[in-house]
C-alpha cells in the first residue's frame, strides 16, 4: 500500500480559499480606486501614478503600522468590520501630522487559517477608511501560515503614502516658547494600550466581553472595538486656512510622549491635565486595575486623540474654525522653554 498523498491543503495552506477571498474583495477595492490607479490587485505590483502636476515640489510621506493586541478583541467578540478601518484611520493620521494628503494604502493580513468571510469583513472596514478621505486601497498581500498563528487568529498591518508641498511640510521645527496646544477628543483607546487594557477588565475584573456597563451604556467588547478616529476632514480645513507649527497623533506613549517627539531640543511641554474629562472607559480601566496615574498618562489618550500646536494669536479663530465644523476642542496645554 502507498503512502498517503500530502497536500498544500493537508499541511495548513488552503490556496482555494484565498482565491475566494480575493474574489470577494475585489469590487471593494476598486470602489476606492481614482483616476491615478493604473495596476491594482491581482498583479503582482500595485501602479499609481504620482499627480506631480498639481505640486511644485511634491514631497512624498510614508508610515506603516498595525492595531495591536485589538485584534485580540475583536477575535473574542467575532466581530472583524472595524479593525480594518481602525488600521486606515491610524496611518492617515500618522502622515497627517507632516501636512500630507493621503494616496493610496497597502495591506498584510496574516491568518492562522483564511476564512473568506472573515477577510471580506476586514477589507470592508478598510475600504470605508479608505474612502471617507479618497485614499486609494490599490493592493495588499493575504497570507495563511498555520503554523504561526492558531486559528481564529490573524494580525495585520497597513502602509499608506502621501503626499505634500514641501514649503507646506510641518514637522514641528517652527514650534517656540508660548505656543497653545488644542487637543481634539477621541472616542476611546483607539488603538492603544490594549494589552492593559486586556488585562484589567478580562483578568483582574472577570468581565466578558458582552459585560454590560451602565457608565459606558454599552458593553465592554463593544466599547473596547470604537473605531480609531480619522482627524483628516477635520484637521485639513485648518491647515489651509491657517499657520500651524506642529501637529501630534497621540497613540502609545500618550499625550507627552507623542507631542515631545517634535519639539525642538530646548523646548518642553506644560500639560494642563485637569483642562478636559478623561472618557468614562480611562476611568473604569483606573479604578479597576488600581493602575498609577503616570502609568495611565504614558500608556493611553485619556480622551485626546489629535493636537494641535500654534501661536496664542491663532488659537480662537482656529477653535471658531473647529466649531463651525462640528468639532469639540481644548486648550490642553502650552509649550515652554526647558
Amino acid at each position: 500500500m502507498g503512502k498517503k498523498q500530502l497536500t498544500y491543503k493537508d499541511a495548513g495552506v488552503d490556496i482555494s480559499a484565498g482565491e475566494e477571498s480575493v474574489n470577494r474583495i475585489k469590487n471593494l477595492l476598486n470602489s476606492t480606486f481614482d483616476k491615478n490607479v493604473l495596476q491594482g490587485i491581482g498583479h503582482f505590483g500595485a501602479m499609481y501614478k504620482i499627480p506631480v502636476s498639481n505640486y511644485r515640489n511634491p514631497v512624498l510621506i510614508s508610515s506603516v503600522d498595525g492595531v495591536g493586541t485589538k485584534l485580540k478583541v475583536a477575535v473574542m467578540m467575532d466581530k472583524h468590520d472595524t479593525i480594518g478601518e481602525d488600521l486606515v484611520n491610524h496611518c492617515i493620521n500618522d502622515i497627517l501630522t507632516g501636512g500630507a494628503k493621503p494616496m493610496y494604502f497597502m495591506d498584510y493580513l496574516s491568518l492562522g487559517k483564511v476564512n473568506p468571510s472573515v477577510v471580506e469583513q476586514i477589507v470592508r472596514g478598510m475600504v470605508r477608511g479608505c474612502r471617507q478621505t479618497k485614499c486609494a486601497l490599490i493592493g495588499g498581500e493575504t497570507a495563511e501560515m498555520a503554523d504561526i498563528y492558531q486559528p481564529g487568529e490573524y494580525d495585520l498591518a497597513g502602509t499608506i503614502v502621501g503626499i505634500v508641498e514641501q514649503d507646506k511640510i510641518i514637522n514641528g521645527e517652527r514650534i517656540q516658547a508660548g505656543d497653545v496646544l488644542i487637543g481634539l477628543p477621541s472616542v476611546g483607546l483607539h488603538t492603544n494600550g490594549y494589552t492593559l487594557a486586556r488585562k484589567v477588565f478580562f483578568d483582574y475584573a472577570g468581565f466578558s466581553p458582552d459585560h454590560y456597563d451602565a457608565g459606558l451604556r454599552n458593553s465592554i467588547g463593544n466599547e473596547l472595538l470604537k473605531v480609531h478616529r480619522n482627524y483628516f476632514n477635520v484637521v485639513q480645513p485648518a491647515l489651509e486656512k491657517f499657520d500651524i507649527h506642529g501637529l501630534s497623533h497621540i497613540t502609545g506613549g500618550g499625550i507627552e510622549g507623542n507631542t515631545r517627539r517634535i519639539l525642538p531640543p530646548d523646548l518642553k511641554l506644560a500639560i494642563e491635565w485637569d483642562a478636559w474629562e478623561w472618557l468614562t472607559i480611562f476611568k473604569l480601566i483606573r479604578e479597576l486595575g488600581n493602575v498609577p496615574i503616570e502609568d495611565m498618562r504614558r500608556t493611553f489618550n485619556l480622551g485626546i486623540g489629535f493636537i494641535i500646536i500654534l501661536s496664542p494669536e491663532d488659537v480662537q479663530a482656529v477653535q471658531e474654525e473647529l466649531r463651525n465644523g462640528g468639532e469639540t476642542s481644548y486648550i490642553i496645554g502650552r509649550v515652554v522653554s526647558d
